[in-house]
């Protein structure tokens, strides 16, 4: 064992040296970011725990992998530690730290006497105050942009994903180098000037993945924001920042973006509602495209209820800048009637296959069960190759001479996606296009007379130590699932119904329902109602 060192003056005296080695040990290794010595320092197996404002870590396994991705503790200095005994062996230690460039923090930690060595076997931390999360938001405020005082969406703030115009301020699209040479904006996009006109104030531009090219949630400019629900884990992308913010009561909607799954996705993850809107439905005018042909404007948020005031006002008032048409059809414009695709199902892993099951027996055995039938969709593959086809030419016709100019600008993984969508031939393309034709003619016909339900996503948010082959696998696999709706341009909603287990813990996985063209409004409401008939909480079992 290290020689004792004394605690000095200031510090309690009672506190056996030897712990107080420990601690100081502890807090060296935190300042310089030994993750070696931090591994030791906290008590092995799967009872111990670490908290802070972004969640609880149950599992050594757990804490370490959240290390790492951490990084560095900014200077700082302990300036008071508070010591109770629990018992025998078992200690309190509170200690207050002054950060040197302002600010000051508490951890609260119990340690324990196990093989002679004091070791953390709890740990609590309560960071500095933070001005915001980088990682979420590009710009913030309290409110960033004031909507109207009286309407139906008042009181409510919004995460706008940095694709969308607002009036004197740049789109950045998740990349530095665009965002310095950008221009402000004249006017702002429609999709984001209904929200406003209802009463809905800008919280801030929230980050997205770069060129939103990308449905994992990270960004290797400004960090990978949070994923709110499961510590640890990716946030899912590309729409990551509003669906933090969201998923973190910093923001009650996130205005978001969906091409392959970048609201379904993210929702999935963090426990939210998210809808993809009918392909073509909301303007896309002042919003940076990714592939038109498949790119959609919806909307994040916690809970039903918001979902559908959004979706009822900006998709069916007299005068809405965000359809020409008006889709108010009621819940009973849908059928109550579910057809599960085989292969969808099929995609998803053993845990989540598992908890679909489980939630498709409730719903057959409540007291307004519905129709249920299974229904083949056809290989996902045979999706999921000419869509990708057809978005790499579409995105490389966007954005491809912004990126010759700029060689090195892009991170590693979404440059590989470029220099992939630089390859596709006209040809290619055409023939992608001929290949989804029959398939979204096919999906048209199934969602006539029925409504598609089926895991959103294969599984739980992958952690964010996953190597990068293990991101694209389960990428690839997610496509897989994601893409039929995109192909079809068909309203498709996630809404947080499954908890399945994973390394972290447990995570939240989305059911998502998938509609005819237009019915968008409806189709809130409907999973309102599937939502409200398998709750198992008895507060939950109301629509409001």
């Amino acid at each position: 064992m290290a020689e004792a060192t004394l605690p000095p003056s200031g510090f309690p005296d009672d506190i056996p040296a030897d712990l107080f080695t420990a601690f100081d040990a502890y807090e060296r290794a935190i300042l310089a970011n030994d993750l070696d010595a931090l591994d030791a320092a906290f008590a092995p197996g799967p009872q111990t725990i670490r908290a802070d404002g972004a969640g609880l870590l149950v599992g050594h396994e757990a804490i370490s992998a959240f290390r790492v991705t951490r990084g560095g503790v900014a200077p700082r200095t302990i300036e008071r530690l508070e010591y109770r005994s629990l018992g025998p062996g078992i200690a309190l230690l509170v200690a207050e730290s002054r950060f040197h460039g302002g600010g000051r923090g508490i951890q609260t930690q119990v340690w324990q006497r196990i093989d002679g060595q004091w070791l953390i076997t709890a740990a609590h931390v309560t960071p500095r105050t933070p001005a915001f999360d980088r990682s979420i938001w590009r710009s913030v405020g309290d409110p960033l942009w004031q909507g109207a005082w009286e309407g139906p969406l008042a009181g409510l703030t919004v995460a706008v994903k940095d694709l969308f115009a607002l009036t004197g301020f740049r789109i950045g699209a998740g990349n530095p180098t665009y965002l310095r040479e950008a221009r402000a904006e004249k006017t702002t996009a429609p999709a984001l000037a209904d929200l406003i006109r209802a009463g809905a104030s800008v919280r801030g531009l929230a980050r997205t993945d770069e060129f939103a090219y990308s449905i994992a949630g990270d960004n290797a400019h400004y960090g990978t924001p949070p994923n709110a629900a499961l510590p640890g884990a990716l946030p899912g992308g590309s729409s990551s920042g509003p669906a933090s913010a969201v998923a973190l009561g910093q923001a009650d909607v996130g205005l978001a973006t969906d091409t392959a799954g970048s609201i379904r996705v993210p929702a999935s993850y963090q426990g939210l509602w998210g809808l993809r809107t009918t392909h073509g439905l909301v303007p896309r005018q002042g919003m940076l495209p990714l592939a038109q042909s498949f790119d959609t404007v919806g909307w994040l948020t916690r809970d039903g209820a918001t979902l559908q005031r959004v979706a009822e006002w900006c998709l069916s008032y007299d005068g809405s800048d965000s359809t020409e048409s008006v889709y108010g059809e009621s819940g009973d414009d849908l059928p109550w009637r579910f057809i599960v695709p085989d292969e969808v199902l099929d995609a998803a892993d053993a845990p989540t296959r598992e908890a679909f099951d489980s939630l498709v027996a409730r719903l057959a055995a409540s007291d307004d069960p519905p129709r249920l039938a299974r229904v083949e969709i056809g290989d996902l593959d045979e999706y999921v190759a000419p869509f990708r086809t057809v978005q790499g030419a579409e995105a490389w016709r966007n954005n491809g001479e912004w990126l010759r100019e700029h060689p090195g600008a892009v991170g590693p993984a979404v440059a590989e996606r470029f220099r992939l969508a630089a390859s596709v031939s006209p040809a290619a393309e055409a023939d992608a296009r001929g290949a989804l034709a029959p398939l979204r003619e096919s999906l048209h016909h199934l969602v006539r007379d029925a409504v598609l339900l089926l895991p959103t996503v294969p599984g739980p948010a992958p952690a964010r130590t996953a190597a990068p082959a293990e991101i694209d696998a389960t990428r690839l696999s997610t496509l897989r699932m994601t893409t039929p709706a995109a192909v079809a341009g068909l309203p498709a909603l996630s809404i947080p119904l499954l908890t399945v287990r994973s390394p972290l813990g447990p995570a939240p996985v989305g059911v998502c329902l998938i509609s005819r063209a237009g019915t968008d409004i409806a189709l809130v409401r409907l999973a309102r109602r599937l939502a409200a008939l398998v709750a198992t909480d008895p507060a939950e079992r109301t629509l409001t």
